[in-house]
């Protein structure tokens, strides 16, 4: 689930770009943003995560999901959550499963965001042919509103095409309107729901989705 969640595309027409940038992504090599911010033109790398960032990863991802969801969730409950998914040992094995696109976002040396498209089961309300999964989706509060978003959205658009897919699909935390509203504005649509559980606590998610690619594939 993405920071948003509890994530803007390229405007572009179907997938004509999606060649080389899934090239890019499964040679493992680093794209440049310039993403405008207030103060200046900042340069933002993006690339594909390796084992070697598991440690810098799990500590990022523990943190920004406990500034954005701490408060709402019981303790115990949120600690079981984190232990579970964001130890390095865990973010490691992700990092090396080949069903999985772990994409950095590094304003200079630092983690900025993160997010994280897989193959994985999509529920039975995504009814779109060759769903791929955006898993998480992580800005650092510090980000927010600079533009960093919008483009790693659109990378993690050339990384589901890379990965044969035709449909992005995710999970919103019913309650937060805000993710759900950005969500909408980068052309996703909301077909059901599905459980989303923080250690013991059952909750509900809606489930969005977004076409890759038009009918005619152009």
């Amino acid at each position: 689930m993405s920071d948003l969640s509890r994530a803007m595309p390229v405007a572009r027409r179907g997938c004509a770009q999606s060649p080389i940038e899934s090239f890019l992504y499964f040679m493992n090599l680093e794209l440049q943003h310039t993403i405008e911010t207030p103060d200046e033109a900042t340069i933002c790398t993006t690339r594909r995560g390796t084992r070697a960032d598991a440690s810098a990863l799990a500590a990022f991802a523990a943190r920004t999901f406990t500034e954005t969801y701490g408060r709402y969730n019981d303790p115990e409950n949120l600690n079981l959550h984190i232990a579970c998914a964001f130890t390095p040992v865990q973010q490691a094995n992700e990092l090396a499963d080949p069903n999985v696109a772990t994409l950095l976002a590094h304003h200079r040396e630092e983690l900025a965001a993160y997010a994280q498209v897989r193959r994985s089961p999509a529920p039975a309300c995504v009814t779109g042919n060759a769903p791929v999964e955006l898993h998480r989706f992580y800005v650092d509060s510090i980000w927010h509103g600079h533009g960093i978003g919008q483009r790693l959205l659109a990378d993690v658009r050339a990384a589901a095409l890379a990965f044969g897919g035709a449909t992005l699909w995710l999970k919103v935390w019913e309650h937060n309107a805000r993710a759900i509203a950005f969500y909408r504005k980068s052309k996703f649509t909301d077909v059901g729901t599905a459980d989303f559980f923080v250690g013991r606590d059952r909750q509900t998610d809606r489930v969005l989705v977004m076409q890759l690619c038009d009918t005619n594939g152009i």
